[in-house]
């Protein structure tokens, strides 16, 4: 079992940007693919963004060519990079190891709270 612990959020203004932090252990970082994911208010719980041990990367149309996603196997975390902040992108964002077609891996984490507003 891996233990996530997600950072690197706050209050932002639209436009601006900020880079998430997850750092993973007790597990094998490195045969995961990790992804982000996000939730709103009253939504639920979405992907945005994920990258495979080889360096293969997917993301949701709601933030390609503003979020980056990035992984440094050395440190066991895994990044996001946030560009172009809009409001809809406010909500708690987690980490987690992708299990295609069934819930992700291990226990979700705190998350951390982004929230754009001006």
């Amino acid at each position: 079992q891996a233990q996530l612990v997600e950072s690197g959020g706050g209050l932002v203004q639209p436009g601006g940007s900020l880079t998430l932090s997850c750092q993973v252990s007790g597990s094998i970082f490195v045969i995961y693919v990790w992804a982000w994911y996000r939730q709103a208010p009253g939504k639920q719980r979405e992907m945005v963004a994920s990258i495979s041990g080889d360096d293969r990367i997917w993301y949701d149309d709601s933030v390609k060519g503003r979020f980056t996603i990035s992984r440094d196997n050395a440190k066991n975390t895994v990044y996001l990079q946030m560009n172009n902040l809009k409001p809809e992108d406010a909500a708690v964002y987690y980490c987690n190891a992708e299990r295609p077609g069934r819930d992700p891996w291990f226990t979700w984490g705190q998350g951390t709270q982004v929230t754009v507003s001006s």
